[in-house]
């Protein structure tokens, strides 16, 4: 068993432990910092596979989202700001420790690349592993790719339903009333006489001679 096995189940086993508590937490503060640590833990192991485009996507767009998705959370639940930052002292040593252990995730797998941890897959010149994502995702896994975008997208409407759910300065539509309108119902012609001025009229002839 080589380091790079070792490595592999170490971040499995960190990756499950800090998912479990993501569903498990009951402050969602704890749950959004062992949410980061389950998508870094993820990348690294993206990184271990030698995927470091999917790594990246991972580190950028979730990690780096993880923070809108938190403030959606504190909208959507009510949760007080006063009381967030009162007990900010009570999860700092999480915190730290959730970045101590992303350094040395990070640490460990940069330290494969510059040393011979074991036999690496052989692989063709010029190879790209993006290309390869790309074909594999769009050819072999294409239903695979709609389905969860329509999930994504499932997700995003319920996220705005639940946020405007009790707001009452908003105004709404009903489509049926919208297909049943008629255009005499909200179009009306109107004939409008024209009262004749004559005697202002004749008055600006005079002066004008």
């Amino acid at each position: 068993m080589n380091f790079v096995t070792v490595l592999f189940y170490v971040l499995s086993i960190v990756l499950i432990v800090a998912a479990a508590r993501v569903v498990t937490a009951s402050s969602p503060v704890t749950a959004v910092l062992h949410l980061i640590l389950s998508f870094f833990t993820a990348a690294m192991l993206f990184m271990l596979a030698g995927a470091e485009f999917l790594a990246l996507l991972l580190v950028i767009v979730y990690v780096g989202a993880v923070l809108v998705m938190f403030l959606f959370v504190v909208m959507m639940l009510d949760i007080r700001m006063d009381d967030l930052r009162a007990g900010f002292k009570a999860y700092l040593p999480l915190g730290i420790g959730v970045a101590v252990v992303m350094v040395l995730e990070m640490a460990f797998v940069l330290a494969t690349t510059w040393r011979d941890s074991g036999p690496q897959a052989a692989r063709p010149e010029g190879y790209n592993n993006t290309l390869s994502l790309g074909e594999v995702m769009y050819t072999d896994y294409v239903f695979a790719v709609q389905v969860g975008g329509v999930i994504l997208l499932v997700g995003m409407v319920s996220a705005i339903a639940l946020t405007l759910r009790k707001r009452s300065d908003v105004k709404r539509t009903d489509p049926g009333k919208q297909v049943r309108v008629r255009a005499r119902d909200r179009v009306r012609m109107a004939n409008i006489q024209v009262p004749q001025q004559s005697g202002a009229a004749g008055s600006a002839k005079g002066e004008a001679k």
